[in-house]
């Protein structure tokens, strides 16, 4: 079960209002790579867990944190809403006409369809959808998602971070960006005690390699012109899970020979007639 506790994780309070910013935290809320997100994420890999009760606990953890995030963000939007009109926005912005076209001005919907409150949706108005989260069941495959969604919000919040000059918002945003280093940093440790502890990198590590065409598993092959790709650790040297070393192939050639499909039957109204039929 879930409780809620009254008081935000953090501060959530911008200094002065703006639509237009309130538009832009939204990514961080309701996009891809933002708190909705994650927190659906780290929950849902929780729930289904059935490996080690310490790799359940630290996805319920780090997700139900992240319920949190959602509402810290939900508030500062909020309030960035509070007090600022449209015909406002719109002045500032014709003011500046380069802070316009970086910001893009102010959701209507935000007025329209939330009453000056925030929305899952991201920047641009999509709306968020669970498409974006992942919860394979395999710790290592969800463990290196979490850390690439805790890179990818950091990476957000830190843009947003230099967009705003609001010492309110650039204060809660600096703690959300601690937050992610230390997510990062413990799905990080997650991986690779779970590396260690399979004596794998290659997810999955429990499937046979002898099942696999292991004459091709570590070969790089070039298919762009030049060979900058040649000289990096990817292209020779021992492999990185140990088992093998990496082949730089330069002229790759196909393994199978050209696709021949037979004629459509008739009933599928094909755009080409069968032979017979000419």
């Amino acid at each position: 079960m879930f409780y809620h506790i009254k008081e935000l994780q953090y501060e959530a309070r911008p200094t002065r209002p703006d639509a237009a910013y309130a538009k832009q935290l939204q990514e961080i809320l309701g996009g891809q790579y933002g708190e909705i997100s994650v927190m659906m994420q780290y929950l849902f890999q929780g729930f289904n867990g059935r490996a080690d009760k310490k790799y359940r606990d630290l996805c319920l953890d780090i997700g139900t944190e992240e319920i949190g995030h959602v509402e810290l963000l939900a508030t500062m939007i909020a309030r960035l809403l509070d007090g600022a009109p449209a015909a406002e926005q719109e002045a500032a912005y014709k003011s500046n006409p380069v802070l316009a076209a970086v910001m893009g001005g102010m959701n209507p919907q935000h007025f329209i369809a939330s009453g000056l409150g925030a929305m899952p949706v991201d920047s641009v108005g999509n709306r968020w959808t669970a498409s974006y989260i992942g919860a394979s069941g395999n710790l290592l495959a969800d463990f290196r998602a979490n850390l690439t969604a805790e890179s990818m919000g950091r990476l957000q919040a830190v843009r947003l971070y230099e967009l705003s000059d609001d010492p309110g918002v650039k204060d809660t945003l600096s703690f959300l960006i601690a937050r992610d280093t230390g997510h990062q940093n413990q799905w990080a440790a997650a991986i690779a005690e779970l590396e260690a502890r399979e004596g794998d990198i290659v997810v999955p590590t429990n499937f046979p390699r002898e099942l696999e065409k292991q004459a091709v598993s570590y070969d790089l092959y070039n298919l762009s012109r030049g060979e900058a790709s040649q000289s990096g650790r990817w292209a020779s040297g021992p492999t990185m899970d140990g088992k093998s070393t990496f082949r730089y192939v330069s002229n790759p050639v196909p393994y199978g020979p050209k696709p021949k499909l037979s004629p459509a039957p008739l009933y599928v109204h094909d755009t080409m007639k069968p032979p017979s039929l000419k």
